[in-house]
């Protein structure tokens, strides 16, 4: 276990760690001079509900949404282009983005069932265990800053069991407001406050946003660290506000095009969501305006994300990485040793609209506005850069991201470029075992658990993954090398267990 790894579970451990650290590694900077950081983190939000990547001419077959603050951020600040999670569900994405550790590694396979789920097995706990692992935000909480998650956690929920490692408060967080488990409603919704659940009433994205700005106007002096983690827009969808809706309510949006897709269901449920995503794009602009009144514009680092992609009618489904049919006939499931794997509703995948995700960051005096990033990146590298941000560069050795920071100041990096791995064990509702390697030209999908599941792509030719070229005679030489590079990959992972 590496020095980044170590949970600082004494004082004197903990005086142990930071004078090595300050030995090995000279101070950046006071805790005065340390920027604030703000990260919205969105929940199930594909990367074309953004206005700005749909006018860019980046996504053709999806309307053009209403998100003027998203795209004032992206006026500000950098934009990446291939940004993408590394398991496209809740939970392991979230705690692949915590920790800058594949989630596999930490035992987080699908999305952790909530009490009262009828999958909630309270016998086989999983969850984020706090005595080995270190999330950022302790490493930004080690060094002075005040830290707070605002929203959805899914990373363990305590109030089953009144187990305190599964708090969020355990892992680096000085204060917690929101839910612990995986959902709850868009409107009067119960959520925790000062360790006690309770109902709220009003629409959820609001009174999230509500406790944000109060977390923000609380810790002005800084240095601070706020998750705003939204649970929009995450389904059921509606209600929303009056002016969120404004902007669809007439529309016929475009959507993707699939044999035997169900148009006028994908149509609905298009608006819905896009609406649910102007509802947090309109409480953005709410905290946007917060730290231009309190004058913490210049100092503050705004990051805003989401866990996973999404997909509306895309390849026939709808979802993310357990994909539903979205299609009028559903295919039929298949059985392998005897066991429904693959069901006629549901459709494992590693699609990149299932993985993709937006990705914005202001940084203020650092990163020059309406900034481009083409390069791939993934939610392992947010570990690594929140440290280098806080002036810790020993927590994120031997982790698999890396520091953006090169990428956002916009210096050339020719060497960037690398075979992206990706990870998916599906064991809620459908088992599949899916390990994929993406390149900037090819993408190979292996289901180790369903045979003749696996899957090739040429991105060059086929950037909507539309053709499984996995039988091609021409193809071979290709598949082979990927092939090569994803079990060293793997074997990488494993090693790391």
């Amino acid at each position: 276990m590496t020095l980044g790894l170590i949970r600082w579970k004494t004082l004197a451990w903990s005086l142990t760690i930071c004078c090595f650290v300050h030995w090995a590694t000279p101070i950046r900077s006071t805790d005065a001079a340390k920027p604030n950081v703000v990260m919205i983190l969105t929940d199930d939000q594909a990367p074309w509900a953004f206005a700005e990547a749909v006018r860019s001419g980046q996504f053709d077959d999806v309307p053009v949404p209403s998100t003027p603050n998203m795209d004032r951020l992206a006026a500000e600040g950098a934009v990446f282009r291939n940004f993408f999670c590394t398991t496209p569900v809740c939970s392991p994405a979230r705690a692949t983005l915590m920790t800058g550790r594949y989630a596999s590694e930490l035992g987080i396979k699908d999305f952790i069932p909530q009490p009262g789920h009828k999958l909630y097995d309270p016998n086989t706990p999983v969850f984020l265990d706090p005595n080995t692992t270190v999330t950022f935000a302790e490493v930004l909480q080690q060094h002075g800053y005040k830290t707070g998650l605002v929203g959805k956690w899914h990373l363990g929920d305590w109030t089953a069991t009144g187990d305190d490692d599964k708090h969020p408060t355990q892992h680096g967080f000085d204060s917690f407001m929101g839910l612990t488990g995986g959902g709850t409603t868009p409107e009067n919704p119960e959520l925790e406050r000062a360790g006690k659940v309770q109902q709220f009433e009003g629409l959820t994205t609001d009174i999230l946003t509500d406790h944000a700005i109060n977390f923000v106007e609380q810790n002005e002096e800084g240095p601070f660290f706020l998750c705003l983690s939204t649970r929009a827009p995450h389904g059921r969808w509606l209600p929303v506000a009056p002016e969120d809706w404004a902007p669809y309510e007439e529309m016929d949006p475009t959507i993707p095009q699939y044999p035997d897709l169900d148009t006028n269901w994908v149509r609905k449920k298009m608006k819905e969501y896009l609406a649910s995503t102007s509802g947090v794009d309109r409480n953005l602009g709410r905290l946007l305006r917060t730290l231009d009144d309190h004058n913490l514009t210049s100092s503050t680092i705004v990051i805003f994300t989401s866990d996973h992609g999404f997909n509306m009618g895309h390849h026939g489904i709808w979802h993310k990485g357990n994909g539903i049919w979205a299609t009028k006939q559903k295919p039929p499931g298949e059985i392998h040793q005897g066991t429904r794997v693959i069901s006629d509703k549901y459709r494992p995948n590693l699609y990149d609209h299932s993985l993709r995700v937006p990705a914005i960051v202001r940084w203020p005096g650092v990163v020059k506005p309406q900034t481009l990033i083409e390069q791939t990146a993934t939610h392992l590298d947010w570990f690594p850069t929140l440290c280098a941000i806080a002036g810790d560069d020993a927590s994120a050795t031997d982790l698999p991201g890396r520091d953006l920071s090169a990428l956002l100041k916009g210096e050339p990096n020719e060497d960037w470029e690398r075979p992206q791995y990706f990870e998916y064990d599906m064991i809620n509702y459908a088992v599949a075992s899916l390990r994929g390697v993406r390149t900037t030209k090819y993408k190979l999908i292996r289901d180790r658990h369903n045979e003749g599941c696996d899957e090739f792509y040429d991105l060059t030719s086929d950037p909507g993954e539309t053709l499984n070229l996995i039988q091609d005679p021409s193809s071979q030489m290709e598949i082979k090398m990927l092939d090569a590079k994803l079990r060293e990959l793997e074997a990488k992972v494993e090693e790391r267990k």
